[in-house]
C-alpha cells in the first residue's frame, strides 16, 4: 500500500513539474504555438521509447540477467557432483545387473557433438533402471550421505534451484534417501522388504541422477573444457576411472 501511495505521489510530482516548466517558458517567451510544437513531437516519441526501453532493452537486459542465473545454477550443480554426486553413481551403478547394456553410452568423450549428448539422453530415458538390492552396498551408501547431510541440505536452501525444476527433484530424491538411511540406525541385516523398499529410493535418485549427470557434462564441454577433461577421467561409469593422464602430454 505505501510502495503504491509513493508511485502515485511521484507520478503526480513530475506531471506538476512538467505543467510548471512549460507555464514559466510561456510566461517568459509568449509562444504558445513554439510550445505546443515540441509537446506534440515528444508525444509522437514515446511510443518509440516505450518500444526500446520496455521491448529491446529489456529483452537485453533480461537475457544477460538469465546468462548469470544460469552460470550461478551450474556452478552449484557443479558442487553437487564434485562432493556428492559423481561417487553417488558409482555407487548406485555397481548395483545395476544391466549397467554393461548401456555403458558405452555413458562413455563421453570430446567427439561428442550437441546431438549426441541430446540423443543419449532421450535413449537413456526409455531404459529400465534397476537396483539388485544383493548388489547394493546399503551400508557404505549410508555412511557417505549422512557425512553430507549439511551440504544437501545447504543445497536445498539455496532459491538459485528453485529454477531448475529437474535438479530440485533429484536432490529431494536424494535427501529422502538419505533420511530413510538416517533413520535405520544400523542396515547392515534389515528384512527383504525393507531392502527393497531402500532399492526402490536408491533407484529414484540413480535415474535423475544420470539424466543430470548428462545434461552436466554436455555444459562442461561446452564451456569449460578444463572442467570436462577431469570429469571424463573420473567418469564413475568407466570401468577403471582415473583423474591421472597417463603416458606423455
Amino acid at each position: 500500500m505505501k510502495k503504491s501511495r509513493w508511485i502515485v505521489l511521484l507520478s503526480l510530482s513530475l506531471v506538476l513539474a512538467s505543467c510548471i516548466l512549460y507555464g514559466l517558458h510561456y510566461v517568459i517567451f509568449r509562444d504558445a504555438h513554439h510550445i505546443f510544437i515540441y509537446m506534440l513531437g515528444d508525444v509522437a516519441f514515446v511510443p518509440i521509447e516505450v518500444l526500446l526501453v520496455t521491448v529491446i532493452v529489456h529483452q537485453l537486459l533480461s537475457r544477460r540477467e538469465m546468462r548469470i542465473r544460469f552460470e550461478k545454477l551450474n556452478m552449484v550443480i557443479g558442487a553437487f557432483f564434485s562432493e556428492v554426486g559423481t561417487e553417488l553413481l558409482r555407487l548406485f551403478s555397481q548395483a545395476d545387473p544391466l549397467l554393461d547394456t548401456i555403458r558405452q553410452d555413458l562413455l563421453i568423450s570430446t567427439d561428442w557433438t550437441d546431438e549426441r549428448f541430446s540423443s543419449t539422453a532421450s535413449r537413456l530415458r526409455l531404459y529400465e533402471y534397476k537396483m539388485d538390492t544383493r548388489r547394493l552396498d546399503i551400508k557404505a551408501i549410508k555412511e557417505f550421505l549422512l557425512e553430507r547431510r549439511d551440504f544437501l541440505m545447504r543445497l536445498l536452501e539455496n532459491p538459485t534451484l528453485l529454477e531448475h525444476e529437474s535438479f530440485t527433484r533429484l536432490l529431494r530424491a536424494v535427501f529422502h534417501l538419505t533420511e530413510e538411511l538416517a533413520s535405520r540406525p544400523q542396515v547392515s541385516d534389515l528384512p527383504e522388504g525393507d531392502k527393497d523398499h531402500l532399492a526402490g529410493d536408491a533407484r529414484r535418485s540413480y535415474v535423475r541422477l544420470v539424466d543430470q549427470w548428462i545434461d552436466y557434462m554436455h555444459h562442461l564441454k561446452a564451456n569449460y573444457p578444463y572442467l570436462f577433461s577431469l570429469a571424463m577421467r573420473v567418469n564413475p561409469f568407466s570401468p577403471k576411472p582415473s583423474a591421472i593422464i597417463e603416458g606423455k602430454p
